[in-house]
């Protein structure tokens, strides 16, 4: 049996070393659907075997100069720890720059200064001595701020790889060994025909403004995963267990499946579970977005996540961690997260072969340069070649797609509206025909009564009548009934005598009268006129409602109309939909009548009625012939063919598991509006994706020439370099304040 991990690796600074970590990894026999997240620093891959030995995966990564975090497999602790690792890593790049900060400033404002007049009679020290000066204070920049660098280019020459780090550590290196020559033997500069010249300011300035774009890029990327640290905060890190009698506070961590959980009023329920003792009322907005608060009681479900307001009451935990409803709202948008579009690979293949091309121009670059230069051939091609590694940076590249899939599907989550794969974000921008499901989908998947006629009889006494007998039924339509009646607090009679007639309806008898309820063929086979009801039965056919007659010693007494009500939001969901350019269609079991009635009501053009179950995904793959790119919407059992089939699937987050795990977006507040934030949605994360690798390529394609051609100081590509990664993920933080 296969199962997925997802584990944090360190050491990754550029898209060049999510391409090594992938084709690394791949290589190991039983793994399959290896990626690497450079936003998120996880590697995801699935295991053809569950005891897989992870430590050999690890040391596989390890001797490609990273570091995989294997502590945790629990989704929830992975991310605390995470989080903590991220918050720890930019405290070390924070501390770092700041040393480098320190000792830059001075080297960079004698370096520039030295030429002018009024500095030097200030500064009297003689070059010589001034350039001893410039190595003790650019020489900690190097190998104590700039170490990361060099240590991971060590590890990369060692395997002949190459990525963002060798680039920075063969330019700040090659400045800095130039000028320490220079320095310190200048006889061999001196002997070659080459003036002595120091560029230690480069060497420091390159490695302090690339530390503080990384950091920059780090604080960025730590609020683009905000939205995973918001559904952990919906937890509580406590909560009071009853056992044998005594209550007990315990951490969420110790919680388990059977436990009774004490909840008071304002506290946030810590689990999925079943009201043992107790009544109140519940904000679950968070999870299902529905704003009024739920009355719970004995016996009913509550959700881990929701607070509980005004009531306490004991409950006994039936799912905990990655089960709960929070937890796999979690895992979803941490799957999504970590998953990669089809536009990326186009990212991906740029990145594998980057950094070789880019030393090579580089070489080029010197030779070019030290062949042609008139003055200084050698210092000139060395600052030309450093311009080229500075400037060329294939972290945008690696950022453009994560970082936009990160935060838009992080929005999507505080919506209700979870992505499972980044590719359903691309491909959710070709569709053109979208298959709506009617019961739970357009209706709300409740029956209810609608309508009350009555003949020469009081009316409570035909629903006490009607409800007698429905209550012996267990059609759902009769269970709507029953409940209308109850709500109204309306006794019922005692049945002498009850029979079910299949397709037709009820058959009773209560204290001697003779009860029929049921259909208008029932009444037909009983010879019953309900002509009286005529106008009313039109009426309510024409609209599709399903009509249950009642009859006392052959006489027709009243009907009650029942229907699935069309949600609130249906009929402008569907209008919204066809503005876009969709073409909708409703497919439903119910007869041409009842579908005609619903589809006019919200507006639909097209529809598909009385389809058994398993034709649904026939409906589908009609369309699709017709090469008609197909989304399906559905909630049931039986839409999950038609979601498999359906070139996006997309799932009522309230209905049954099985369609929710076929889908490939889910809705979890149940709402047909969400379809059209759904895709509203995609089409912002995709355009930013778009705009970023836009960017990521533009900055290369223009500033490696301008840096070959010597117009471009390496110090000025290292601050470019910067902040086109920061560019390219606030582009994506942009997401957060979209509207949808």
């Amino acid at each position: 049996m296969s199962k997925n991990y997802n584990f944090p690796v360190e050491g990754m600074t550029c898209a060049a070393c999510v391409a090594r970590v992938e084709k690394t990894v791949k290589k190991i026999p039983g793994l399959k659907n290896v990626a690497v997240n450079y936003a998120t620093e996880k590697l995801s891959f699935e295991a053809e075997d569950e005891n897989i030995n992870i430590d050999d995966i690890k040391n596989v990564v390890s001797d490609a100069g990273y570091e995989l975090t294997i502590e945790s497999a629990d989704i929830n602790e992975s991310n605390e720890k995470t989080d903590t690792d991220h918050s720890d890593f930019y405290l070390k790049l924070k501390s770092d720059f700041i040393i480098a900060l320190v000792f830059t400033l001075p080297v960079f404002v004698i370096s520039m200064l030295m030429d002018f007049d009024f500095f030097k009679s200030i500064w009297t020290i003689n070059q010589d001595y001034t350039n001893k000066i410039l190595m003790l204070l650019t020489t900690p920049v190097v190998f104590i701020s700039g170490k990361r660098f060099y240590k991971i280019f060590w590890k990369n020459l060692k395997v002949f790889s190459a990525e963002m780090n060798s680039l920075i550590a063969i330019g700040s290196g090659a400045a800095y060994g130039y000028s320490l020559v220079s320095t310190l033997f200048p006889e061999i500069i001196s002997s070659s025909g080459q003036t002595p010249h120091v560029y230690f300011e480069t060497a420091a300035v390159i490695i302090t403004l690339i530390l503080f774009g990384r950091l920059l890029e780090n604080r960025a990327k730590l609020k683009t995963g905000s939205s995973i640290k918001k559904l952990l905060e919906l937890r509580p890190k406590s909560a009071t267990v009853l056992k044998g009698g005594k209550e007990y506070v315990v951490e969420f961590s110790e919680l388990r499946t059977g436990h009774t959980v004490i909840i008071k009023p304002g506290s946030i329920i810590p689990a999925d579970g079943t009201i043992s003792e107790g009544y109140s009322t519940i904000d679950e907005s968070m999870i299902t977005g529905e704003s009024i608060p739920v009355e719970k009681k004995i016996g009913d479900k509550v959700i881990g996540g929701t607070i509980n307001k005004t009531g306490s009451f004991n409950f006994e935990i039936t799912e905990i961690g990655d089960n709960s409803v929070l937890g796999q709202i979690i895992k979803l948008v941490e799957e999504a997260q970590a998953s990669k579009a089809p536009i990326q690979k186009l990212a991906d293949k740029v990145a594998s072969v980057f950094v070789p091309i880019v030393i090579l121009i580089a070489v080029i670059t010197f030779v070019a340069w030290y062949f042609l230069a008139d003055a200084n051939p050698f210092a000139t091609a060395l600052i030309n070649f450093v311009g080229v590694l500075i400037i060329a940076c294939p972290c945008a590249l690696g950022l453009a797609t994560p970082t936009a899939i990160m935060v838009g599907t992080g929005l999507g989550a505080s919506n209700g509206i979870l992505f499972k794969k980044g590719e359903s974000l691309e491909r959710m921008q070709k569709i053109n025909t979208i298959l709506l499901d009617k019961t739970g989908t357009i209706t709300k998947g409740e029956p209810s009564v609608t309508d009350i006629y009555k003949n020469e009889v009081d009316e409570n006494y035909l629903l006490k009548i009607i409800g007698s007998v429905e209550n012996k039924s267990e059609h759902p339509i009769a269970n709507a009934v029953v409940n209308y009646i109850r709500d109204k607090e309306i006794q019922f009679e005692k049945l002498d005598h009850f029979e079910s007639i299949t397709g037709f309806g009820l058959k009773a008898v209560i204290s001697g009268d003779d009860i029929l309820v049921g259909s208008p063929n029932l009444m037909n086979e009983y010879n019953i006129d309900i002509s009286f009801f005529e106008n009313e039965l039109n009426k309510l056919s024409d609209e599709g409602k399903t009509i249950i007659f009642a009859s006392i010693n052959n006489k027709v007494k009243g009907l009650i109309a029942v229907e699935d009500p069309i949600k609130s939001d249906s009929r402008g969901a569907v209008n919204l939909l066809k503005a876009i350019g969709f073409k909708v269609v409703m497919v439903t079991g119910d007869n041409e009548k009842t579908a005609a009635s619903i589809a006019k009501r919200v507006d639909i053009d097209n529809y598909i009625a009385e389809v058994l179950p398993e034709a649904k995904a026939d409906a589908v793959a009609n369309y699709q012939n017709e090469n008609q790119l197909v989304a399906m919407v559905g909630d049931g059992i039986n839409d999950s063919p038609a979601l498999a089939k359906a070139d996006i699937g997309i799932a009522i987050g309230t209905g049954t598991d099985v369609a929710i795990e076929t889908a490939d977006v889910i809705l979890v507040h149940g709402s047909l509006m969400d379809v059209v934030k759904s895709f509203n949605l995609s089409k912002k994360i995709l355009n930013a994706i778009k705009q970023n690798l836009f960017w990521a390529f533009i900055y290369n394609i223009i500033g490696i020439p301008l840096a070959a051609l010597g117009i471009l100081n390496p110090m000025f590509a290292a601050l470019a370099m910067s902040f086109s990664s920061v560019s390219v993920v606030a582009n994506s933080l942009r997401l957060k304040r979209a509207k949808i």
